[in-house]
């Protein structure tokens, strides 16, 4: 039995390794969800033209109203400044447009979704908005984009 449980713990161990490994592609386990998953740092400023129509928004707009949007669909024009391929069955795709706080968190926007456009493509991001997501984890995002199609 205790050969056993050796093995268990063994096994749990090597999950918790492989599993941080690749949680890592969410970005920064330390602060997990939308607070970890921030695109690297550029020094280029980025400013992309707000997308056009009643479902429009920037990217800091989005967080100012996630609680007035959320299960709504928005549409937001960005530029892609990082790509996570097929974590749980989706990609994960940052867009940034120049509005927001980096310091708070509210600069760059993750949308997840079948397609994954390439970084530095700007696009235009359409999805269903939900505020405060819990993957599990550690992972909780403040506002994330689900369900997500991009066009040029």
């Amino acid at each position: 039995m205790n050969r056993i449980r050796r093995w268990a713990a063994l096994c749990l161990c090597a999950f918790v390794l492989i599993a941080a490994r690749e949680a890592s592609a969410f970005g920064n386990m330390a602060g997990g969800g939308s607070e970890g998953a921030k695109a690297p740092a550029s020094t280029e400023p980025i400013k992309v033209e707000k997308a056009k129509g009643a479902d429009a928004y920037t990217v800091a707009e989005v967080y100012e109203k996630a609680a007035k949007l959320e299960k709504k669909t928005v549409v937001v024009r960005g530029k892609v400044v990082k790509v996570s391929k097929m974590i749980m069955d989706r990609n994960w795709v940052h867009l940034r447009d120049g509005s927001g706080d980096a310091s708070k968190g509210t600069n760059n926007l993750v949308f997840t979704g079948k397609a994954a456009p390439k970084v530095g493509d700007v696009v235009t991001a359409k999805g269903t908005l939900y505020k405060d997501k819990d993957f599990g984890a550690g992972y909780l995002y403040k506002a994330i984009v689900e369900e997500s199609t991009f066009k040029p």
